[in-house]
Order: structure tokens, then sequence, then C-alpha cells
């Protein structure tokens, strides 16, 4: 029989904090109640789970908590999903000692479906948290929209619940202090609910195979999801209830009394580093809450009303306006400053890339910004300055409150949160009042300069902290070829603060980003290598839109169609860009490698000329790469060269031609279907090239590879006849130059990346991806560098041990 109010099923305490999000009844003619867990990631002290376990005592069903970890998550990346599955373990322990049912889900190749949809429809009713962040919202209302049960949210994070917290008390913390002041205390003083025992029953058959935590190999199940590996994991913060617990309590011990005194100072250990474990809910804020009372002190009151007003404020505000990426939910005044102030002279101008790796050139907000990028969190006194930093290097408020949400999300482990969203609009103006005299930019909203704040603080002190690995011991890596994979690799690398060195034997760096001149005339260029690329990946989207910001691509729209990118003024100045900030060695090709004693080191012509190096990562052909590994002489190597050796490549011969400016044949970028031309490029059709009359031939795979050994000039005699039938004019085999591409791309995608993580090799290149081009070029590098940080082999020992990173309360 249905139950009309699922709510009226739960004790007082739970009802008041629970939100009906559809108007469909319990159902007692399904399987199961369904739990989905998202982000009070704990096995106890948790109203969303003890609400789950009440409706199915009520309903008399065996209740399961289903967890999945989608690869679709606004800044997916490797730190998040690796500090996720660390807590999903200590989930499933302490679900399994209660004897509750638990599957997790890892989005991945080969595991993907709507499971939960299928779930909830197989469920009586559907319990989830109370998480006021839009893009869970709207994911948490397609489920009660789709499903064909009663679905609950509860409050499992706040000790005052969100739903009985009025609206018109979130503008103000003093407000907000005030309205709430009786239930807190009272809260503050109740017991912890006694836990409900599960309930027993079998569960019926799940549409997946969930994964098995305690045994699995979470490196390896981070490689296989397509995130941002970019973003590595941070080991000084691992994920879980148990290690969230160990660092509460050490702070606890040593620095709560004294919070009050020295939470503003960034160089001391002064703060709880509490917020990640927060924003998952790995650790109880109620459990928090209770021992910072029982202790008592300033410390322990002022940590109190950090964790009860200023972050239960930020929830509450959240939860009331679901808005809170749009400068709408802004105050009257401050939204009429920014818009009396938009037209104001900025300071600079940065890029999206600029900013997220910390090259302004301002050390302080640079520092802070490598904090979040290397270590994943930033001290809140810091924040609050970095945070007022951006309007000043903005082109406009929204551009600016984009640029926060964006730096913080993506690289904070607790970004995505209502404190973090309360944060980043602080700096515009939420929850503060109007400041005379108006200041540029910012109008009478409060201003907080890197110049004056770098006065109270020892900035060379504060950015060796922060440039520091977050590795305890930083492998030093040598990254042989210097293309786009090699060199976005090193960069990622280099940007998470490891000794990188870059070998090529090249005279520029750029792989097939390759641009060559004419002998006679130097200002007719070619692009031979690559034709352009285009990519909505999520790992480049961002860095895209900054290249082209900085002029170093341009959208070319050719007249057959298939709008791409293309870098300019030429195919190689993206090379360059990622190559500027690498220890580069060029013109220096390595011949031979040795591995002893832990470490690599490169040879040629039989000598050492560069190591030790703790991690190599190989940008080369496959043939190549084997060649190197075969000739250190070892098993595990030289297993690697075999199967190196059996991938096939595909070859190409490229032509290039010059002839009088303004020819135009009819095409821009043609694809002319028949023997022996496979691509024809008219090189003046692309952005920021002069009208030199250059073009560029790709001749087929089986024409490529059937000549393959014959000279350039073997090659253009044949070409030869094809180009001119092609442009309705005669061309002699003399005016073609040719290049040969011998390890053009693939003959099939590869999944195997072929690295050895515990020897401390790593390889990447465009063969490796499913694209085959500079895309999958740029996106292999990228997990190569992602396995490296992931997977780490053990570096030197320091010379002197660095100090705990202290950067966050």
């Amino acid at each position: 029989m249905p139950v009309p109010d699922p709510a009226s099923l739960l004790p007082p305490w739970l009802a008041e904090r629970a939100v009906a999000l559809n108007d469909r009844p319990c159902t007692t003619d399904r399987h199961m109640v369904l739990y989905w867990m998202r982000v009070a990631m704990r096995g106890h002290d948790n109203p969303a789970l003890e609400a789950a376990l009440s409706l199915a005592h009520a309903l008399d069903r065996p209740l399961l908590v289903y967890q999945g970890l989608s690869e679709r998550y606004p800044y997916a990346s490797d730190r998040h999903h690796r500090f996720i599955l660390e807590g999903a373990r200590d989930v499933a322990d302490a679900l399994a000692r209660r004897g509750i049912g638990y599957a997790f889900h890892l989005e991945r190749a080969g595991h993907r479906g709507d499971h939960l949809l299928t779930l909830a429809n197989a469920s009586a009713a559907v319990v989830t948290e109370i998480y006021p962040w839009r893009p869970l919202m709207k994911w948490t209302s397609t489920i009660a929209k789709q499903s064909g049960c009663a679905v609950l949210a509860v409050d499992a994070s706040c000790l005052v619940p969100m739903p009985t917290v009025r609206a018109a008390t979130c503008d103000r913390a003093f407000r907000f202090r005030d309205a709430t002041a009786q239930r807190r205390t009272a809260a503050l003083r109740e017991p912890m609910a006694e836990p409900l025992p599960a309930h027993p029953g079998a569960l019926p058959g799940l549409p997946m195979s969930p994964l098995d935590l305690a045994s699995g190999d979470l490196a390896a199940l981070i490689r296989a999801c397509d995130i941002d590996h970019t973003v590595a994991p941070v080991p000084h913060t691992p994920g879980g209830t148990r290690a969230g617990q160990a660092r509460w309590r050490a702070f606890r011990e040593t620095g709560l009394g004294s919070y009050h005194r020295r939470r503003n100072d960034p160089l001391r250990d002064g703060v709880s580093r509490m917020s990640p474990y927060l924003h998952y809910g790995q650790v109880s804020p109620f459990e928090l809450a209770r021992e910072a009372l029982e202790q008592g002190g300033d410390g322990a009151s002022k940590f109190l009303d950090e964790l009860l007003v200023w972050r239960e404020l930020s929830w509450a505000f959240c939860f009331h306006h679901p808005q809170h990426e749009s400068l709408a939910i802004l105050p009257d005044w401050a939204r009429s400053e920014l818009e009396a102030h938009a037209g104001d002279p900025r300071r600079a101008g940065y890029d999206w890339e600029t900013l997220a790796r910390g090259r302004t050139g301002d050390a302080l907000w640079d520092a802070a910004q490598r904090s979040l990028l290397i270590h994943g969190e930033l001290h809140n006194n810091v924040r609050m300055t970095w945070g007022k930093m951006i309007p000043q290097w903005t082109t406009d408020p929204a551009t600016a409150l984009a640029r926060l949400i964006d730096l913080n999300h993506r690289y904070a482990l607790d970004g995505r949160d209502p404190n973090s969203y309360a944060g980043v609009l602080w700096c515009l103006g939420l929850f503060d009042r109007p400041f005379e005299p108006a200041q540029p930019v910012l109008g009478r909203i409060r201003g907080r300069d890197t110049a004056q704040h770098a006065r109270r603080l020892d900035v060379a002190a504060y950015k060796a902290r922060t440039r520091q690995p977050a590795l305890e011991r930083a492998p030093r890596v040598a990254v042989v070829g210097a293309g786009c994979g090699g060199l976005f690799a090193g960069r990622t690398l280099a940007d998470h603060g490891l000794d990188v060195a870059v070998f090529d034997k090249g005279r520029r760096p750029g792989g097939r980003l390759a641009t060559r001149s004419a002998r006679a005339t130097p200002a007719h260029a070619f692009d031979h290598g690559a034709p352009g690329f285009d990519s909505s990946h999520p790992t480049l989207e961002p860095r895209m839109e900054a290249w082209a910001e900085m002029g170093l691509i341009a959208r070319w729209s050719p007249r057959e169609g298939g709008a791409r990118w293309v870098p300019v003024p030429d195919a190689n100045a993206l090379a360059r860009h990622l190559a500027a900030d690498l220890a580069l060695q060029l013109e220096c090709e390595v011949k031979a490698l040795e591995r002893r004693d832990g470490a690599w080191w490169l040879q040629q012509n039989g000598k050492v000329i560069a190591g030790p190096f703790e991690a190599l990562l190989l940008n080369l052909p496959p043939m190549q790469a084997a060649r190197l590994l075969a000739s250190t002489a070892q098993a595990e190597l030289t297993a690697v060269a075999t199967a190196l050796e059996a991938v096939t490549m595909i070859p190409c011969w490229t032509a290039m031609l010059s002839t009088e400016a303004g020819f135009d044949p009819g095409f821009d970028l043609l694809k002319p279907g028949a023997e022996p031309l496979a691509l024809a490029c008219r090189e003046a059709a692309k952005p920021g090239r002069s009208d030199a009359g250059c073009f560029t031939f790709h001749a087929t795979p089986s024409f490529s590879r059937e000549h393959l050994e014959q000279t350039p000039n073997a090659v253009a005699e044949r070409l030869a006849p094809a180009v001119s039938r092609l442009l309705g004019r005669h061309v002699a085999a003399s005016e073609l130059r040719c290049h040969r591409w011998r390890y053009a791309r693939a003959a099939a995608p590869l999944m195997d990346n072929f690295s050895l993580p515990g020897s401390g090799l790593f390889l990447c290149g465009d063969w490796l991806s499913l694209q085959g081009d500079l895309e999958g070029a740029l996106l292999s590098g990228a997990a190569a560098a992602g396995r490296l940080l992931g997977e780490p082999p053990v570096g030197p020992p320091h010379v002197q041990a660095p100090e705990q990173v202290i950067l966050f309360t």
C-alpha cells in the first residue's frame, strides 16, 4: 500500500531535516530502500543514512547504499577521484561492520550506464543528502522526476537544518548567528542519536558489478577514467574518515587551543585543514562541534563560530539561492558598485592559463595559486586576497566570477562546496557592507591588495612552502622527445613542482607541429605536419580558450567545412609556447639508456650525457622507444620493447609547393578521394598566414607505404602529376619539396600505454590515443603525467625535509 507522506515515517529529529523532492508516495511493492550517497561519505553520525534506515524499517525493506562516481561532474580530475575513492573504502568498511549493503560504481571505459535510475525505479523510496550545488541539484531533480517513487533529501551537513532557516537571515553573518543561536545551542547539547540497526532482507540483483574497493588498484582505476589527469592527487591529504579523524585529533591536541591567535598566519600551524573532509562529509561536522565544545576555550569558541556560523550560513544561503554562480544573487549595493565600475581600467589582463599556472608575476598571488594547483588547498586568509585580485585582472565582473569559480573548484579539494561559493562571492561583496571611499574596479566593495598583504607576510617563505611538490620525495624526470605530448606532460609535471628536463634531437620542439620555410623564399612557410585540430575535451577546453586569447591559435573554417583550430602565425607557435618554461635541450639525440640503482641515465655514443632520473617519459614513436628500451638489456624493459615493436604505424609523405601569391585553385582543405593524395591544404587560407601561394599535400597511406624508402626527389616525381591535376596547372617535380613522416599515426588506437611505474617508465604520444591526432597527443601527455604523479617512483631524499604545508582552515 502506498504511503502518501514518507516524512511521516521519520522521527521528528530527522523529519525536520528532510525535503520531499517529488510528490510520489513510498511504495511497498518495490524491492528495497535506496540511499544515494554523495556528500555524506561516512557510516556514522549521518542523518541521511539514519533516515534511509528509518524508512527501511517502516517499509519492511532492506536498505542499499549506492554511491556512483561519474566522469562527467564539473572539474572531474585525478585529485577529486582519488580523494573520493579513498573515502569510499572507509565507507565500505563502516557499512559492512553495521551489516548495511553498499554498492560503489565507478564510471569508466567498459563500465558506463544509467545505473542510478535503474536502482531508483526498483526502490520503494530514495533518500539522498541536501547538497545546494547547482549541477548536483539539477541531477537530483532529474532523478526525482524520472523515478517512480518518493525521493527525499536530508540535511546531513548542518547542525541547524537548512530547511528550518529563513532565507531573510542569510544575508549577513551577525543576522544568521542571532537568528539560529537558540537552535544551535540546543543542538550542541543534544547527544548523538543512537544508530539504527540494519534491516534484514535480501537485496535484489544489481544492474552493474560493484567495485571491490578493498582490493582495487585505485591508480589503475583512475587511469581508466576519462577525466582531467593534469590535476594530480595530493598524497599529504588522503581521503577517508580515518585520515580525516586523525587530522582532527592532531589539531585538537596541538592547535585548537591557539586557533584564535594563529589562524590568520599561513606560515604557522594554526588551522585545522579539515575542509576537504567536511566538503565530502567524510567526517561529521556534528562530531567536530561536540568535541570542540567539550574542550572549550577561546580557540574552540572561534573554531565553532567558523564551523557553525560562517560555514552553515554559506550552506543555508546556497540552499535558498540556487543561482549561486550568478552575480544576480549579490546584494543590490554590491551589484550596483560592480556595474558602475565595470568600465574602469584594469591593472592587467590575464588569460585563464596564466592565472591557473600562477604566472602573473605577482609573487604573493602566484604563490597562492601554486598552493591550489599543487596542494589542492589555500589558507583562508590568503584566499581572500587571492580572490580580490581577480576582478583587477579580468575584463568584467561576470568573467571575474567565472574565473574565481573555475580556479577554486578545479584545484581545491574543498571546491564545489557551498562554503567555496560563499568565499568567492564574498570577494564581490556577499555577506559584507560598503566601504568608503570607492576604489577602481570594485568601488565600495571591500578591497584586499597583494602589495598590502605582502607587508605583513614573508612572501619568500610562503612561496617556498607552496612551490614544494606534494610528493614527499619527488622524482627527477627526463622527457625524451619534445613533441606536443612530451611538452604537455613535461609542463604538467613542472607545474606540480617536479624537476623536469626535456631532450630532443631536433632543432626546435614540436614534433608534427612543424613548420618549414622554402629555401629560396623564407617567407613561404608550410605547416607540413598536423593540418589543425579540434577538441571539446574538458581537459583542453579552457587551455584552448586561453591560447586563442593569447593569439597562439585561431579558428579556421575552410570553405569545405570542418572548422578547426590552427596555431598562428605558424604550426610551431603552440609548441614554442608549451616549451617556454621547460629545461629543454635540443639537438641532443639520446641513443641508449642505462637503468641502475633505481635511476635512469641517458647515453650518447657510449657516454652518459644526463642523469640520474628516477622517472623517464618517452614521447617517441614505438619503434624508436623500443630501440632505447632494448639498449638497457633488462628483461622487464626488453619485454616492453618487444611489445612496442609489434605496434603497426602508418607513414605519410608530404609535399610542399610554392606558387605565385594569390593563386587560388578553388579549395582550402580538400580530401581528393583518389590515389595518391589524401589531403591538400592551401596555407594562405589559414588565419594569420600571408598569401604567398603555399600548398601542402599529404599522400595516402598506401602510397606512403609503397614508396616509404624512396628518396624525396623520387617521391616528388610520382606526386607531381597528381598535384598538377588537382591544381589545374603543370607542376614540375623539382617544384615539390617532400618530407617523410615514417611514423605518422598508429594503424589502430592502443589503450595500453606500456608504462612501468615501478621502474619509473612512462610513455606518451598520439599513437597511444583514440584520436591519433594533436588532441590525442596532448591528452596522452596529460595521461602520462597523471600516471606519474599518481604512481610516482621514489625520488632522492631531501637534503632537509620540507615542513608540513599548512594552508587551509
